[in-house]
């Protein structure tokens, strides 16, 4: 398990994915703001999930985010679009309604630092976000990401066309700050 000050990231594990699709994926609201994709209904138990991990995919890697005190399971972070050749890869991460305003995606974007830089030797993290996601905008920029653009009605959610932030850190840039 990779361990920030509050949170750990740990594989995903099989009782997991009810709970992350109960109170993440089943929300449609939430999963339209987090996804690139339309929102449809996935039978309990389906090995289409979203959730479900391909061992093989190389360049997909999810974990599960449990907190420190206890092990109890909070959320869900990824590192995607893993670009070996440029070394680069994208952030995700999405908190149970019950996890969200204690600080733990501000850990979980260090911890994902720790893992992309250090473990994975990349140059570069990614963050895509809705412009008006505060809470990822903050955990984003006080691990020093930096505002690279703003993609201009580049989100459909919901019925409408929403801007997206774009973040950058280069490992030059990294301040860590997380135990691992």
């Amino acid at each position: 398990m990779l361990s920030g000050t509050k949170v750990g990231l740990r594989a995903r594990h099989e009782d997991d994915i009810p709970i992350l699709q109960a109170e993440l994926y089943d929300d449609v609201v939430t999963h339209s703001r987090a996804q690139g994709s339309p929102w449809r209904p996935i039978t309990p138990g389906s090995k289409d999930s979203l959730l479900v991990v391909d061992d093989k995919e190389q360049g997909h890697v999810p974990f599960s985010v449990v907190e420190l005190d206890g092990g109890t399971l909070v959320g869900t972070a990824t590192l995607w679009g893993i670009d070996n050749h440029n070394r680069a890869a994208h952030i995700g991460l999405g908190l149970l309604p019950s996890a969200r305003g204690k600080g733990y995606g501000t850990d979980v974007v260090a911890v994902l630092c720790h893992y992309g830089f250090v473990v994975r030797g990349l140059q570069r993290l990614q963050i895509e976000t809705l412009s008006d996601n505060a809470a990822m905008l903050r955990s984003a920029e006080s691990n020093g990401f930096v505002r690279e653009g703003v993609l201009r009605s580049s989100a459909w959610v919901m019925g409408e066309f929403l801007d997206e932030v774009l973040l950058g850190l280069l490992v030059q840039e990294w301040k860590p700050n997380s135990k691992t």
